[in-house]
């Protein structure tokens, strides 16, 4: 492996610093394979290296600061998103970010792209409804195209409970969660009346309600709580998770961020302060990038009134899509 100049240059440099150095510049250049012009252009820009250097710790401090916000690990883009909230704003490059991260090795988790896990057979229910949504997911704004599913959670010593949730299939908002010990079919039920309780006020009788054909979403209290809230229901096709795919993609995003603690818990109570703090913040201040670089609260907001909550901070024209 061939060794850079630069490097060369910083040991003639050092060499020639000690105090019992008998060496010339010109043999260490020659022996170096490097010209003297090179070095003493080296020596000229010493100043100006260490101003580099020191900008560069400055900012990868201000890198660690959002990196490590609400003790929830983050790739470039979530550390950019966290810097733009900053007062004041930090409006620092994304490839800077990255140069610095891979300059001091500060390590980001990376979700690799796995396919949707394959949801077991539906069970013969009394009712199945069509799939309204067919995938449009983001096409009909807030509060019209609302997900709903349930996971798992293992803890220590054989401990399991489940989390049904309901999020905004456009603003990525978390409306309803709860968790339980239980999978009968109430707590579901119960967050469906939390979805009408805390936001009834802004859903409409075009609200949809999606899910899978799980045997909670199939049964006959499922079916009349929904008419009774006048809640449209639309379901998935037939062991075909891609049609509830942000829902899955949630809950994965979900697990890698909060895998570490879930690990430590012992208790179910102990898993519902984990999932308490993760909820709020994914709400509040864990930023997306194609919702304008926004939490998805602030992003609901901004629809909503117009106003770009980042002061000095042009809004971006068009959505990006995420690269992660």
């Amino acid at each position: 492996m061939s060794i850079p100049a630069s490097a060369k240059y910083a040991i003639i440099r050092e060499m020639t610093l000690r105090d019992n150095n008998r060496l010339n510049i010109s043999w260490l250049c020659e022996t170096a394979c490097v010209s003297r012009s090179g070095y003493y252009s080296y020596i000229e820009n010493e100043a100006k290296r260490q101003e580099r250097e020191e900008a560069d710790r400055k900012d990868f401090l201000l890198i660690v600061e959002a990196y490590k916000f609400r003790g929830y690990d983050k790739g470039a883009r979530g550390i950019k998103m966290r810097l733009l909230h900053l007062d004041p704003p930090v409006n620092m490059n994304l490839k800077k970010i990255r140069r610095l991260m891979k300059k001091y090795r500060l390590l980001c988790p990376i979700r690799k792209a796995n396919p949707y896990r394959r949801m077991a057979k539906a069970l013969k229910t009394s009712h199945v409804s069509p799939n309204l949504v067919a995938r449009q997911f983001e096409a009909h704004g807030p509060r019209k195209v609302l997900l709903t599913d349930i996971t798992y959670i293992l803890y220590k010593d054989s401990g399991k409970c489940y989390l049904s949730t309901i999020i905004d299939a456009f603003t990525k908002q978390l409306l309803a969660w709860v968790l339980s010990e239980s999978l009968e079919v109430d707590f579901v039920l119960e967050t469906v009346e939390l979805l009408v309780k805390n936001h009834g006020d802004e859903l409409s009788p075009d609200t949809l309600l999606h899910s899978d054909q799980g045997v909670h979403y199939t049964s006959v209290k499922y079916v009349e709580l929904l008419k009774n809230k006048e809640l449209r229901q639309s379901m998935s096709r037939r062991a075909n998770c891609w049609d509830n795919a942000p829902q899955e993609s949630f809950f994965g995003h979900m697990k890698d961020e909060i895998g570490d603690r879930i690990k430590k818990a012992t208790s179910f109570s102990q898993i519902r302060k984990v999932i308490t703090d993760w909820t709020d913040y994914y709400n509040k201040d864990r930023y997306v990038w194609e919702l304008a670089r926004l939490s998805p609260d602030e992003y609901y907001k901004y629809y909503m009134t117009g106003i770009y909550p980042i002061p000095g901070i042009t809004p971006p024209k068009k959505m990006e899509k995420s690269e992660s």
